[in-house]
């Protein structure tokens, strides 16, 4: 169950939940943010793969055969994972962050850009909302400031209803 919180000028609707029970109707497309490297096991996709086996098999096989594919920064899978709710895979962050290093942030903002363009078409297509955790702000190390109007201009300016879920009392 989710409770809404606010929602602010950025036209974006926050809510406390849990980004994995999408709290709309109809077509609905979770995006998160993933890494250039085949990691999967950590932070959000750890929730996703609670739920459903098929958004790691299809990162991993992604990933396996990228030699031949489009994987890479910037790209986006959509994986059915029931009637009218897909998991949309973007590749957003270039590596890992290795716990007690000091390495700069792998996320990359030019890349969520991109692959929240291309998101955009497909919901469009679809006819769907899109939810979200605060992509690329966990593991991936970015900026809440700099993401939000990534996601205002490519999805919400576009029409596209976009909900972002707070676990517990995190709130906008």
């Amino acid at each position: 169950m989710s409770e809404i919180v606010s929602e602010i000028l950025s036209g974006i609707t926050y809510v406390r939940g849990d980004a994995t029970e999408p709290c709309a109707g109809g077509a609905r497309v979770i995006a998160h943010v993933c890494n250039d490297v085949g990691g999967w096991g950590r932070g959000f996709v750890a929730a996703l793969s609670g739920r459903w086996p098929e958004p790691e098999a299809d990162y991993r096989a992604w990933y396996r055969d990228r030699a031949g594919n489009d994987f890479g920064l910037g790209a986006i899978r959509l994986v059915p994972v029931a009637p009218d709710l897909w998991v949309a895979n973007m590749i957003g962050q270039h590596g890992v962050r290795r716990p007690g290093r000091t390495a700069p942030a792998p996320v990359r903002y030019d890349a969520i850009d991109t692959a929240l363009d291309r998101l955009a078409g497909q919901v469009i297509e679809l006819g769907a909302s899109v939810h979200m955790p605060r992509i690329g702000c966990g593991l991936a190390g970015g900026s809440w400031p700099r993401v939000e109007p990534l996601i205002t201009e490519r999805l919400v300016r576009r029409g596209v209803p976009v909900t972002v879920y707070d676990h517990g009392e995190d709130g906008p």
